[in-house]
């Protein structure tokens, strides 16, 4: 191999480090051209061939999957004059499917999140490869669940408990905002005892000292009762949410699961809250998968962390135009652990 090509100023070792710097040590185009003295457009070429020699051809089998959409870019919108609102005009996704079982990371990343480009891309591997998988961890999301149904009706389908926690909260916020809005005439102020306590009341009473619970509760029970009440009520069936979903990975047996999960079905029942009903009904409808759950404990943490190390390269190259370039930046820099160039130094 020549070290200086044809035509070229550069030599092919130069070109390799530079691909190589952003690929395998996680800089960023510039940082690299800087370290290397040369321009970012060459650094640019660089990865991209060095990173077309990265990823295999094919993933290796998968006992456990993670599917996970997560937004490329910030959405665009536009006045619409006949409507009077604002309407999205572009909202892109990526789709990422990881590893959870074997360490390999990120397999791929597919644009879009709809039902037919899950099924595009797991119907292009092989049907010993499909096979193989046994779970499949998402969110509660039905593009992913019918998409699983279609492809894979083998495997297990496990709905993460981190979205479902994310779901009891958001109703709880709800109430609060809307007893306030209701009964005060206003939304919420630094002087109204619920507002200061909002962060509070999306903790886990698990993790707090016995003294900050008995504060909130006493707390709640001296506001007036048209306020005070719902709050507590819907603090209440949060927490047995939670508790339910405690029960993971403990081996709990089924007539525990099953009273944990009618005191939750109780509480929402005995209020006349929209919120906790509309909570409770998305448990029953996800309860085989949330139950799938709390037998085998398996999560789509692994997808998370996969996404947040995407929102971070994004930020670190101030966004991408080029999704192709994109999604080979997010493979490499999310593989680099499985590829041996990760140093948790």
């Amino acid at each position: 191999m020549l070290r200086v090509p044809a035509r070229s100023r550069l030599t092919t070792r130069l070109r390799q480090a530079a691909g190589a710097a952003v690929a395998d040590d996680g800089r960023t185009i510039v940082q690299a051209a800087r370290d290397h003295g040369i321009s970012w457009p060459v650094v640019a070429d660089a990865f991209t061939a060095h990173a077309g020699r990265v990823p295999p051809a094919e993933p290796d089998p998968v006992t456990v999957l993670g599917i996970d959409e997560v937004r490329r870019g910030k959405p665009r919108w536009t006045w619409d004059e006949q409507a009077g609102s604002w309407t999205t005009t572009a909202d892109r996704w990526h789709v990422g499917f990881v590893d959870l079982s074997g360490g390999q990371g990120l397999l791929a990343q597919v644009e879009g999140r709809t039902t037919a480009t899950v099924t595009g891309w797991l119907r292009d591997r092989p049907q010993a490869w499909r096979d193989q998988i046994q779970a499949v961890a998402i969110d509660m999301c039905t593009v992913f669940k019918a998409a699983i149904r279609q492809v894979l009706p083998h495997a297990l389908l496990v709905v993460d408990h981190f979205h479902i926690v994310q779901l009891a909260n958001r109703a709880v916020t709800e109430v609060r905002r809307r007893m306030t809005l209701t009964r005060r005439g206003r939304r919420g102020r630094g002087t109204d005892p619920e507002w200061r306590m909002r962060n509070r009341l999306t903790r886990s009473a698990a993790r707090m000292p016995g003294k900050h619970v008995d504060r909130l509760v006493d707390t709640l029970e001296t506001l007036p009762t048209t306020i005070g009440a719902p709050i507590l009520a819907a603090w209440n069936a949060k927490e047995d949410l939670i508790d339910l979903l405690a029960t993971a990975r403990t081996q709990p047996d089924r007539e525990h699961i099953h009273r944990l999960l009618h005191r939750f079905y109780t509480r929402c029942a005995a209020t006349d809250l929209p919120e906790l009903h509309r909570l409770a009904t998305t448990i029953e409808t996800w309860w085989p998968h949330i139950h799938a759950f709390l037998t085998t404990g398996i999560t789509n943490a692994g997808s998370e962390g996969t996404n947040r190390v995407i929102k971070t390269i994004a930020r670190d190259a101030y966004g991408f135009r080029n999704p192709e370039n994109q999604r080979l930046r997010t493979r490499t820099g999310t593989t680099r652990r499985h590829r041996g160039h990760l140093n948790p130094a």
